[in-house]
């Protein structure tokens, strides 16, 4: 009862104050941007809450219908937010303008509690500095090699065997979670050198990834909220979702610490035992504790849930496109030598693969929106005006639907659109301006582990088409849930077939 009486008094101030801000002129913007149907005080509350459900086809919808794929969103107890699908736009914020769009504190108090200072919650000095760290690692040659090596074990010793289990026993799984499963082992294994033993469907789920679900969906929460304030209060009270975040974040934090003070007893007691992974890394370079503990803790929430989904979204979407799945086995087959390893040199000449993959990030994208708060007034190359202190959004999801941008057939499952058009039969994929695919951002900010991403998905991807047939159980559509990363509603329930008749590519 104390929270209804504070809200409505909190949300009775903000009438007030967005009355005595409102401007005739900015009331008129909104048919030009063909933005939501806007009304006086409360803005575009009502509209956003009866589409709470489908916001991203909302937004999308919206864009499709603006000269410039640009809309100004004004809505109670939200800042004045401006949303865009327009390359030029998403260019100037990313790079051009870099300095002036940070991710700005609106957006690092969402995820403060979760990721502290970690590389994808800070701005300025400390940013730069994660960043240079970050990028020298994943640049070293032994840490690529520690990854592959990684992901080769989990793929191998427990992944295929899962699913020949599954195959050999008719048994119905949830391929999105086995994939979650398996990139969360292989990114606790190459951060923090812990092995969580996620993909024996046997055993319980480790409290440190259950934990780390909570706090992703209420963080995410968050940020999806009409009203901002009732989140706050309830984190204040320490009640509701905010308490069972708060109890989230605890466990990751001391999981995290734990396993930090155990490396450093290692490091401590053997100096010349070196280990390949990130902490390790860390640690032997003289970073403070907390820098490591949010550092590795961004590190997993980046790399644990995007591949995953990914992922899930392509094989659902080959299962609708016998075709396009045909064509991948084929060209798995690496050439000529049925018997060469799937290795790096293997992957890289796999160029189906890596345009279906793209092609189903691009309607599909990890991450479907990805927001910035101006530093200072601005204009946009569109024109559009934005204040200080306004959220920008560009919106990767939205942009995948975009007619303007990818043509009439923008909505459907196309991978030849990523080759040259006259190079298809070469297997020359175009160069596509980063800027109208953001699924790994652009500019400063582009994510450093966009190739080890690309190899993580490929070799995954390969080894279960070489070996299986994935089918759904349900023919409905599913539904596509933008939390911090976006996932499949209710799971991907699938039937596992052994694949006959195709060549098999020597796994080691």
């Amino acid at each position: 009862m104390l929270i209804f009486f504070f809200t409505l008094l909190v949300s009775f101030s903000g009438f007030l104050l967005l009355f005595l801000d409102t401007q005739p002129e900015q009331q008129r913007s909104h048919n030009y941007n063909h933005a939501p149907l806007s009304h006086p005080i409360i803005g575009c509350l009502v509209s956003f809450y009866q589409n709470r459900h489908r916001l991203l086809d909302w937004y999308t919808e919206h864009l499709a219908n603006s000269p410039t794929q640009t809309i100004v969103v004004r809505r109670l107890g939200a800042r004045r937010t401006v949303v865009t699908a327009n390359p030029r736009n998403v260019e100037y914020i990313l790079k051009t303008n870099f300095g002036n769009f940070p991710k700005g504190k609106p957006f690092t108090e969402i995820l403060g509690d979760l990721l502290g200072c970690g590389i994808f919650n800070v701005d300025g000095e400390l940013w730069h500095t994660q960043r240079k760290l970050a990028s020298h690692e994943f640049s070293t040659r032994s840490l690529k090699d520690f990854i592959v090596k990684t992901l080769q074990e989990e793929t191998q010793q427990r992944l295929l065997p899962l699913l020949e289990h599954a195959a050999r026993e008719s048994h119905v799984i949830d391929l999105q979670d086995v994939l979650r499963r398996l990139t969360f082992d292989t990114v606790c294994r190459v951060s923090l050198g812990y092995d969580p033993s996620c993909l024996d469907l046997a055993k319980p789920l480790p409290p440190l990834l259950t934990a780390f679900d909570t706090a992703s969906e209420v963080s995410a929460a968050r940020g999806a909220a009409p009203v901002f304030l009732v989140w706050k209060m309830k984190r204040i009270l320490n009640v509701g979702s905010e308490k069972s975040l708060k109890e989230a974040v605890k466990l990751v934090h001391e999981s995290v610490v734990k396993i930090i003070k155990a490396k450093k007893d290692k490091i401590a007691f053997n100096e010349r035992n070196c280990g390949m992974d990130l902490l390790d890394r860390l640690l032997k370079a003289g970073h403070e504790e907390i820098v490591v503990r949010d550092m590795v803790i961004s590190m997993i929430m980046a790399g644990r849930d995007t591949t995953s989904a990914a992922m899930t979204w392509l094989f659902w979407l080959l299962s609708k496109h016998r075709e396009q799945e045909a064509s991948l086995v084929k060209e798995f087959s690496c050439g000529e030598n049925e018997n060469k390893c799937l290795d790096y040199e293997c992957l890289k000449e796999m160029k189906l693969l890596k345009a279906c993959l793209c092609e189903s990030m691009r309607l599909y994208p990890p991450v479907a929106w990805d927001s910035k708060h101006a530093g200072g007034a601005d204009v946009l190359p569109d024109g559009t005006h934005v204040g200080k202190g306004d959220r920008v959004t560009y919106f990767p999801y939205g942009m995948g639907r975009m007619e303007a941008l990818w043509g009439k057939d923008c909505c459907e499952f196309k991978p030849e659109r990523w080759f040259d058009e006259e190079s298809v039969k070469k297997g020359v994929l175009k160069c596509v301006n980063p800027y109208k695919f953001p699924v790994f951002q652009a500019g400063p900010r582009v994510c450093i582990g966009r190739e080890m991403a690309f190899i993580q998905m490929e070799y995954v991807v390969a080894s279960i088409l070489n070996r299986f047939v994935i089918s759904p159980v349900s023919d409905d559509y599913p539904r596509f849930v933008p939390l911090l990363t976006a996932h499949m509603a209710g799971g991907f329930k699938v039937r596992v077939h052994y694949r006959n008749g195709t060549q098999r590519i020597k796994l080691e």
